[in-house]
């Protein structure tokens, strides 16, 4: 399994389909809050913790069945799961439904777009050998100009800074860049699937008391908004499940990188399931800022190390 996911075409595969994945919950979070009668962060908190908990039981019965056994972990794993769950589920959600509430969606997507940006950072501090290059960074940068392309548009960027807002969504970035970072380094102590299930599961919960302390109500209840509720749910336990596969196997920055096509396929699915128009040069221009970024990173990760284990390129 392990030469299955360091090959270059399987890591770009499974973590293009994990940002597909993560990019179809912009248009099925948008349809929910119209099925689930979702209004207030109180709720949309509240909405999170009903998906992630609900992966978190879909992962954790998916890993007893895959793995035939009970999914444990052993105490001492207990409190660096607890800490990805807080960090990587509670944390980042909490504040990218409060920072949406008081920002753009647009601003709100740019700066989200910076966690692929933010891991690679985070890695280069806590991480041996994954050390930020020239090369990287200019990865990063086309990454980053392909996610503010995509959703710039005339007067988007105006209103100025505010805490609550743009704070609260580049805080979420940060705890993205940390979780990916922290699940790296946890990887080896349990299965893939004991690590999601966990930390889906107590980071779900403690969303759910967020939601139902700030006063969340979650309407709705048939048929179709239950599928959609199962979808979500099970898209994160298949993302998750993978991305902490290919964290375990590969570096940080070779498979964080990827993390700049999520707005793609954000814009992408919603223009299918919402009727949003994406036929433009400017989306196409972001698509090729992106592929660059990533084919810049990946190619770095690739280089050839000296005899120290350093890229042979100058480190930032």
């Amino acid at each position: 399994m392990k030469k299955k996911l360091t090959q270059p075409a399987g890591v770009c595969l499974l973590a293009l389909l994990c940002c597909a994945l993560w990019g179809s919950a912009f248009p099925c979070i948008k349809i929910g809050y119209e099925w689930f009668a979702i209004e207030g962060v109180g709720s949309q908190i509240l909405f999170a913790g009903y998906r992630f908990f609900l992966s978190g039981v879909f992962t954790f019965l998916l890993g007893c069945v895959l793995e035939k056994r009970v999914l444990t972990m052993k105490r001492t794993s207990f409190p660096c799961i607890l800490r990805q769950g807080i960090v990587q589920t509670t944390i980042q959600y909490v504040c990218f439904y409060i920072g949406l509430a008081h920002t753009t969606g647009t601003k709100g997507s740019i700066i989200n777009g910076s966690n692929a940006f933010f891991s690679i950072i985070v890695a280069h501090f806590l991480i041996k050998n994954e050390k930020m290059t020239w090369t990287k960074s200019l990865g990063c940068l086309f990454g980053l100009m392909g996610v503010v392309v995509i959703n710039l548009a005339p007067g988007a960027l105006a209103g100025g800074f505010h805490i609550m807002g743009e704070g609260m969504v580049l805080l979420c970035s940060l705890a993205y860049g940390v979780s990916t970072v922290l699940l790296k380094m946890i990887s080896d102590r349990e299965s893939a699937m004991t690590i999601t299930a966990y930390q889906t599961l107590l980071g779900g919960f403690l969303l759910i008391l967020i939601g139902f302390a700030l006063g969340g109500k979650v309407g709705g209840g048939d048929l179709k908004s239950l599928c959609l509720l199962v979808y979500m749910a099970l898209l994160s336990t298949g993302a998750f499940s993978i991305w902490t596969l290919l964290l375990k196997y590969n570096p940080v920055g070779k498979v964080a990188i990827y993390g700049f096509t999520i707005p793609i396929f954000g814009v992408v699915l919603s223009a299918l399931f919402l009727g949003e128009q994406i036929i433009s040069f400017q989306n196409i221009l972001a698509l090729v800022l992106v592929s660059l970024g990533i084919w810049i990173t990946y190619r770095d990760m690739e280089a050839k190390t000296d005899g120290n284990g350093r890229d042979r390129e100058t480190y930032v």
